[in-house]
């Protein structure tokens, strides 16, 4: 008897690739972790990644996108369910106005989990959480990822902008809690960025005009490259993409994910720091031949 085809899967590669477009972040940590928010009752098994001091969970290991996301850049503490155990595979991330608890398989595996989403968040090593040399080398190196793209963020902020007063907004003190694509640049610098930058992407979300709400800039390449603006206001609990039919998300990253995943890739948010890895990668690669 002919057994039935199996549905083709995607390559764990072109998974990998499909995450970091979506994103747009370095991923330092992954695997399965059970969670539950303040307001759920069960737990709940995830593909977690740690990308950035973003926490992305997947219903599936495979899924190349994400069903949550959870920012933990303002995390006030992880604190062990169990305090009298020295190693314990559950613990609680208190963030400004959130509550996650958090469970691992084993006990060596949540101290990993928390070691690096400590590492990330308060841009330090925790050595008092009785990690093993391997995990805390792991962490260091992470750690040094960590500070060289936030100082990236912060110089392309400086660099490609000579910067207009922005009354009403200070977009410059929150660009780290913002899509890695978000630069506070003008119409024409965000222009300039994509055309002088092809490589690292072609959108970019910047203020907008009115410096109340933000824009899209895209670089398009068909015939000929063409660039496009798109208004995106910003409301009580939501975002509005201003098209001809008005499309409602409830983040900014999910504004960046809808014109990603409506083209089907052929916009990808514009990171300056994947495109100094490249450059190094390729001035590495040249060095040796």
């Amino acid at each position: 008897m002919e057994q039935p085809a199996e549905t083709p899967q995607p390559a764990p590669r072109r998974i990998s690739q499909e995450r970091q477009r979506i994103t747009g972040l370095p991923l330092y940590f992954q695997g399965y972790l059970s969670v539950r928010h303040s307001k759920c009752q069960e737990f709940k098994v995830y593909w977690t990644e740690l990308r950035g001091t973003m926490l992305f969970f997947y219903g599936d290991k495979k899924a190349p996108t994400y069903s949550q996301k959870l920012d933990i850049s303002a995390l006030t503490s992880a604190t062990n369910i169990y305090p009298n155990e020295s190693s314990s595979a559950q613990f609680i991330l208190m963030l400004s106005n959130e509550e996650l608890e958090v469970k691992a398989d084993n006990c060596d595996y949540g101290k990993e989990w928390k070691g690096f989403i400590l590492t990330v968040t308060k841009l330090s090593v925790p050595l008092d959480e009785s990690l093993l040399p391997e995990q805390l080398m792991r962490m260091y190196e992470v750690l040094e990822k960590e500070k060289k793209r936030r100082i990236t963020l912060n110089d392309c902020s400086n660099a490609c902008l000579n910067k207009e007063s922005l009354p009403s907004r200070d977009y410059s003190s929150i660009a780290t809690a913002m899509p890695a694509c978000f630069y506070d640049v003008s119409r024409k610098e965000a222009t300039e960025m994509l055309e002088k930058n092809p490589s690292c992407g072609n959108l970019i979300l910047r203020p907008g005009s009115d410096s109340k709400n933000y824009a899209i800039t895209v670089r398009h390449v068909l015939d000929a490259p063409c660039i496009k603006h798109y208004r995106v206001m910003s409301k009580e609990t939501s975002y509005v993409i201003e098209l001809e039919r008005q499309v409602t998300l409830t983040s900014l990253q999910d504004v960046i994910n809808y014109f990603v995943t409506q083209t089907r890739g052929n916009l990808k948010p514009f990171v300056m720091q994947m495109c100094h890895n490249a450059l190094q990668m390729a001035q590495s690669s040249e060095s040796k031949t």
